[in-house]
């Protein structure tokens, strides 16, 4: 298989490389100890293309494929994974459902704002007591008499983006007493402006600081019938496929904070000197260079395979799940070991604020738990493989 880029490929990558390390390297501390959204880089982001990579020119995207953007997801990771959420929840988990459901009509209306940066977007799904089973969702969307509007009550929790979102994709039961569960379930795009609608805590997190978390409420909030996304019923679908597209960027954020780790923990053993030799001279820290290597660039071909996977679909109509899980499970569970031995290495000062490194590790995890904990991707995995739905 050949993974060798393409000139388009190739001048994303080194846009966002540039961008990233001139740019959002520089302030990431201060925005993860602040816990303030960087509403300012995200707009710069925007306006160099990076909130709609895949998003066609029309809806005011880049237009390019799915090797580019987690190329380009992986060096913005690299500097901060907080601001690499933002862009992946607009790239993925917002547009995609609707650039993939959604009628010219919504892809105009709900796509260009957010692709261009102007507008921050969000995806509703998770619940306070329903998140691993989504099915399970207590949200309901209820249609007026005149079927001119859906009357939406509830409450979403652990909503990326939330407190300064614009607009978003929500999941809610149409029809609660569907069996199976998930049958009953639609999709909406919500204008977080309309009466209704209101933002709940924001999550005091352990990393990801400066990518605002928290909750949403509903309470007799009018929908349009005309913002239905898809069909009635047709919410579990759009849910799970945007997952897929979601897990795939997820996994190229976990590369590139791994990626930041491991040439951090590069420099400092070939620096660092400990009984008159560098630490690197030692055999246990080569055993952990050469695993956080292999594990790194194992990550980095399935993020691809995965990516072309996706890129596939178009022509043949397959999903990639498996690819796209078997891609978010270990490119997520390399960058806590990579993280873990970089904060080893580092000794001390790995446990250090004064150097990013505790940082890293504290980011990486969230990887592991969001868009399909490890135990989840691991279920979609083997049930695939043994042909169970």
């Amino acid at each position: 298989m050949d993974f060798k880029l393409s000139d388009e490929q190739e001048m994303i990558r080194e846009a966002a490389r540039d961008f990233a390390q001139g740019e959002i390297a520089p302030v990431a501390e201060h925005y993860d100890q602040s816990g303030e959204f960087p509403l300012p880089i995200i707009r710069k982001m925007g306006e160099m293309g990076f909130m709609g990579i895949e998003t066609p020119e029309e809806y005011g995207g880049a237009g390019l494929d799915a090797i580019a953007y987690v190329l380009a997801m992986e060096e913005i990771a690299k500097a901060d994974v907080a601001t690499s959420t933002i862009m992946s929840v607009n790239n993925s988990l917002y547009s995609h459902g609707i650039l993939t459901f959604g009628t010219d009509e919504q892809k105009q209306a709900w796509v260009t704002p957010i692709a261009s940066g102007r507008e921050i977007g969000a995806y509703a799904l998770t619940e306070p007591m329903s998140g691993s089973d989504a099915g399970t969702m207590s949200t309901r969307a209820e249609r007026s008499a005149d079927g001119t509007h859906y009357v939406i009550n509830g409450r979403k929790s652990w909503i990326t983006s939330g407190p300064v979102a614009h607009r978003l994709v929500l999941f809610a039961k149409t029809d609660p007493d569907a069996q199976p569960q998930h049958r009953g379930i639609s999709a909406f795009l919500i204008d977080a402006r309309l009466p209704g609608f209101s933002t709940g805590k924001t999550e005091p997190k352990l990393g990801i600081r400066a990518s605002a978390t928290c909750e949403i409420m509903f309470d007799d909030y009018k929908c349009p019938a005309e913002n239905l996304l898809g069909r009635e019923g047709e919410g579990f679908k759009i849910a799970m496929t945007v997952l897929d597209a979601g897990r795939i960027g997820i996994a190229a954020q976990a590369l590139g904070v791994a990626e930041a780790a491991y040439e951090a923990s590069l420099r400092y053993a070939r620096e660092r000197e400990a009984f008159g030799q560098p630490i690197g001279a030692f055999q246990m820290i080569q055993q952990k260079i050469a695993d956080m290597k292999s594990r790194i660039e194992a990550s980095r071909l399935l993020i691809y395979q995965a990516a072309l996977a996706k890129m596939e679909v178009k022509s043949s109509g397959n999903r990639y799940t498996t690819e796209a899980a078997i891609a978010k499970l270990f490119a997520s569970e390399t960058a806590m070991f990579v993280t873990h031995q970089a904060v080893q290495i580092h000794g001390g000062m790995g446990y250090s604020k004064e150097l990013p490194i505790e940082r890293y590790f504290r980011d990486a995890k969230i990887t592991e738990i969001y868009e399909g904990t490890s135990e989840i991707q691991r279920m979609v995995i083997a049930r695939n493989e043994l042909g169970i739905r």
